[in-house]
């Protein structure tokens, strides 16, 4: 199938951000010129705000929204600003969408999250579950703001006739990830543990939970891709899942990343921190067949390049 991206004007909201940069990358690979993408800016544009969502769009005039922009995080996180982060999702989807009805956009693309899916969904996760249960508690505020964005853009398609596509990604890693300590999500928290325990020649690390829970990862260009194939092929807002349909526990994970890392200490975990959904693992079948895509990155060199990546930005 052949798209020309050359016909378009596309707004990337969180095209700046780590996901979003590669996704930028990919869309001018397939031809989309650099004037005809936008990426709005957190300080020019607030989206969850109407005025701002409207002045963005006279300001792109976009044919196409890619919409990644999210305020997102780990267990910690979540915990922490569960109201914030389901305000955040909902208003910016809600005033993205409504006025790219209003204006008449050609397409929407909405990117949601695994933290969508019911707490003991059956493994692996098919997009025919998604409404079979109550996502996991600590989780639950985002993923439900996230899977009623999806509702929204069903119903906008039935009544409206506003095309668009919808992804649901798995956990993202990746070069340029959040390694916040306080918003990061477990992969480059772990990186950035093992990591200064190194070089400080530390005994032992702690680490959060029991370490039972599993989950997919997902590289983020292999991700990129799938949200631009989607873009290419989807006009209907039916949920695809993007991962990798392999999983790991928390506790090889941090065994591994230790390893990759050169750190030969202790790992000492805490039980009293939430270990969050059991387990995560995606079928990607449906991604293959709509969008001919599958996930191509080793994980083991996953790891390796943000791992290199962290240490040729860690003092920045």
């Amino acid at each position: 199938m052949t798209f020309d991206w050359r016909a378009e004007r596309v707004a990337v909201t969180g095209g700046a951000g780590f996901l979003g940069q590669r996704v930028c990358h990919v869309l001018a690979e397939r031809g989309l010129p650099a004037e005809q993408m936008f990426v709005p800016r957190q300080r020019d544009y607030d989206l969850t705000e109407l005025a701002a969502v409207e002045r963005m769009y006279d300001d792109a005039r976009p044919t196409m929204v890619i919409h990644l922009a999210a305020q997102v995080g780990g267990i910690g996180a979540n915990r922490l600003h569960p109201g914030r982060f389901f305000y955040a999702s909902m208003a910016m989807g809600l005033h993205l969408i409504e006025t790219a009805r209003i204006r008449g956009l050609r397409k929407f693309v909405q990117v949601g999250t695994v933290c969508a899916y019911p707490k003991f969904a059956p493994v692996p996760f098919k997009e025919s579950d998604l409404w079979n249960g109550y996502p996991e508690e600590t989780n639950a505020p985002y993923g439900v703001a996230k899977k009623a964005l999806f509702v929204m853009l069903d119903a906008y398609r039935r009544e409206y006739g506003l095309a668009s596509a919808a992804v649901l990604p798995v956990n993202l890693y990746g070069p340029g990830d959040n390694f916040d300590p306080e918003s990061s999500h477990v992969i480059p928290a772990l990186i950035r543990k093992c990591e200064d325990a190194r070089l400080a020649d530390a005994p032992s690390i702690s680490a959060w939970g029991t370490g039972s829970a599993s989950r997919e990862f997902l590289y983020v260009d292999d991700a990129a891709r799938g949200i631009v194939a989607a873009a290419e092929r989807m006009d209907e807002p039916d949920p695809i899942n993007l991962g990798t349909g392999q999983e790991i526990s928390i506790r090889d994970l941090t065994y591994l990343i230790a390893k990759l890392c050169g750190y030969r200490g202790e790992v000492a975990w805490d039980p009293s921190k939430p270990d969050g959904q059991p387990r995560r693992c995606l079928d990607t079948a449906k991604a293959e067949k709509l969008l001919g895509w599958r996930a191509v990155e080793p994980f083991e060199e996953g790891l390796k390049n943000t791992i290199q990546w962290w240490r040729d930005h860690r003092k920045s």
